[in-house]
């Protein structure tokens, strides 16, 4: 199934979204809940998978929806389509802070196998599947688990990052980088785990206990911020159960807990 092609539009910087204009009849797919805005003549209707199992039948939606659970995703995705007689635009937000990667698909000429919940949207004819960690010791400590998301097509798709975005291009070389900072890679590339050498390395180095291997020849991309770390540094600083506050501000913030009336 050939993609709609879709122009696009990033805005924004540590808080991005992607404006995609769409042509009369074009159709772009979103996770659930990922809009932020549409113009008017912009019709969109919630569905089970990616449009690429119509010839599937209702088992074959179930089983291709089933899948997606598997990697953390919903259940369904909103098709977006241009129901109006000129340009229309629909915008999307990432949920957490960061970098929205656009993905020509065309260009790169393979699949991309992404970390769980990355996909935001993409144009319709993008396939969305799963892919599992062959080897064992990657499954268990590679943050991602067994399961990665796999991403096919020939049109746009859009992941996100966290942070700051970083793209390598590997040609035979290794990569290795933190667990929790992998977003994506093309197919092709060699992913696995490999533990920190060194006692005091393991437990005083503040690095974990494994680090990921990239070795290969495609494209590599690498998040500065991964929302388990940005969300650990959150509960750290919250509040305790018992109302106390803790970390720097705790006195500033027990002043406008008052003044508010808290």
């Amino acid at each position: 199934m050939q993609c709609h092609e879709v122009d696009y539009e990033i805005i924004g910087n540590s808080m991005q979204m992607v404006e995609v204009e769409l042509d009369p009849g074009e159709t772009v797919i979103a996770e659930a809940g990922a809009m932020n805005y549409m113009e008017e003549g912009i019709a969109f209707e919630t569905r089970m998978g990616d449009g690429s199992e119509a010839e599937q039948g209702l088992l074959g939606k179930l089983f291709s929806a089933g899948k997606r659970m598997l990697t953390g995703e919903s259940l369904f995705l909103t098709h977006f389509t241009n129901r109006g007689e000129g340009k229309r635009r629909v915008a999307f937000a990432s949920p957490f802070p960061g970098t929205i990667v656009p993905l020509d698909m065309g260009k790169l000429g393979r699949d991309v196998l992404c970390q769980k919940d990355s996909f935001l949207c993409a144009a319709l004819g993008t396939r969305l599947d799963i892919a599992f960690n062959k080897r064992l010791g990657a499954g268990f400590f590679g943050g991602e688990g067994f399961i990665l998301e796999r991403i096919s097509g020939d049109g746009m798709a859009f992941i996100h990052a966290g942070g700051t975005l970083v793209e390598k291009e590997l040609n035979g070389e290794t990569l290795r980088l933190d667990t929790g900072c992998l977003v994506a890679f093309t197919e092709g590339i060699e992913y696995d785990i490999e533990m920190t050498k060194g006692l005091k390395s393991m437990f005083f180095g503040g690095e974990g206990l494994f680090l990921a291997t990239l070795r290969g020849h495609g494209k590599v991309w690498i998040q500065s911020l991964p929302f388990s770390r940005l969300a650990d540094r959150v509960l750290a600083h919250a509040p305790s159960a018992g109302g106390a506050d803790q970390g720097e501000g705790s006195v500033l913030g027990g002043v406008g807990r008052l003044l508010d009336g808290d």
